[in-house]
């Protein structure tokens, strides 16, 4: 027998950008349920780089995934929002009187009156390098991210990749590693200046290698490797020692099932408005990443703008006859009795 929940909205996605998209309904009264097929909050940031350090959220000037993560289900405690994790919607249905029929996997069924898709950029799995036989040393001693650095210490690290993710875990694992090895194909990288500049300062210093050129094969047993082939640029195999192996050749990014909704697509992301974050269905909205628009960006800060935007809109759907008044958290006692703080 399914399960049957009758809520305001249901969120897909538990990121960074649905978790603040239920403090703002919740300021307006709006109930909420959140769907993640994770099976824990906070999205990208809990579960691929929680230890990592982000720089561009407002007043932070630097906090990590899971620290980001920790702070906004903080924030949104007052609501008491309910969580469904490690479920994946299957199908949405209108119904007769309006509202939305959501179901899981798991055997779950919502009625809701709005959707809000915030599944950051769908699922996603990181890309593998094409090396014979990976696959048996994945999650013992190949990593594609640092969920705990501690993992890491006193290890021999190779590093593979010119993005933002390898320059930033090469600072990030250099102080705690017994030696951190960069290899890329070639000297230019995609990732910040500051980063390469710092990379590039400690190699001169004799504080990590930096290697060019493309892994080709594994050594090693029972899941632990000991040496990593490498081809260079002149066609010429080296061995590298390494004990821990971290390649970050990006993310494949899929809609899933959100592709089946019938939602108008822009190159594989949910088409909205600017207004209110509305899809070209009436009722269901999308907020981060998942979504696009003419002058998107992909930042969480863009995301608490939409998810603000979002919710007035939707408080609309959800109470029809009530007027909605803005007001500030700073002034409005009536919000700060809602937060617990009057």
């Amino acid at each position: 027998m399914s399960e049957t929940i009758e809520t305001d909205v249901v969120i897909v996605g538990a990121g960074p950008v649905g978790l603040f998209a239920v403090f703002e309904l919740g300021l307006l009264d709006v109930r909420c349920h959140l769907i993640d097929i994770l099976d824990k909050p906070g999205g990208q940031c809990a579960e691929l780089y929680p230890e990592k350090p982000i720089y561009d959220i407002p007043a932070f000037p630097i906090i990590t995934g899971q620290g980001l993560t920790d702070n906004l289900l903080a924030q949104i405690k007052p609501f008491d929002p309910t969580f469904h994790l490690g479920e994946m919607v299957v199908s949405i249905e209108r119904q007769e009187d309006g509202r939305f029929k959501v179901a899981t996997d798991n055997d779950k069924v919502f009625h809701t009156k709005v959707i809000v898709i915030a599944a950051g950029g769908g699922s996603f799995q990181p890309k593998r390098p094409p090396v014979p036989a990976i696959e048996d040393f994945e999650g013992r001693s190949v990593f594609y991210s640092v969920r705990k650095m501690e993992a890491f210490r006193d290890h021999d690290i190779l590093i593979v990749g010119g993005g933002d993710s390898a320059l930033d875990w090469t600072l990030n694992l250099q102080p705690i590693a017994r030696s951190v090895t960069l290899m890329h194909r070639r000297d230019a990288f995609r990732a910040a200046p500051d980063s390469v500049n710092k990379m590039r300062a400690l190699h001169d210093a004799g504080k990590l290698k930096l290697i060019f050129g493309q892994v080709t094969g594994l050594e090693g047993a029972d899941g632990q490797i000991e040496t990593v082939l490498i081809m260079d640029n002149e066609d010429e195999t080296h061995r590298v020692k390494a004990t821990r192996l971290l390649p970050f050749f990006g993310l494949t990014m899929k809609l899933g099932p959100i592709a089946d909704w019938g939602l108008n697509l822009h190159e594989n992301l949910i088409k909205v408005d600017t207004e209110k974050f509305a899809t070209s269905e009436p009722g269901i909205f999308s907020i981060g990443d998942i979504n696009w628009y003419p002058g998107k960006l992909k930042l969480i800060l863009s995301g608490f703008h939409e998810a603000a935007l979002m919710a007035q809109a939707a408080s609309r759907i959800v109470f029809p006859d009530k007027k909605v008044l803005f007001q500030y958290t700073t002034s409005s006692t009536s919000l700060q009795k809602k937060l617990g703080v009057a």
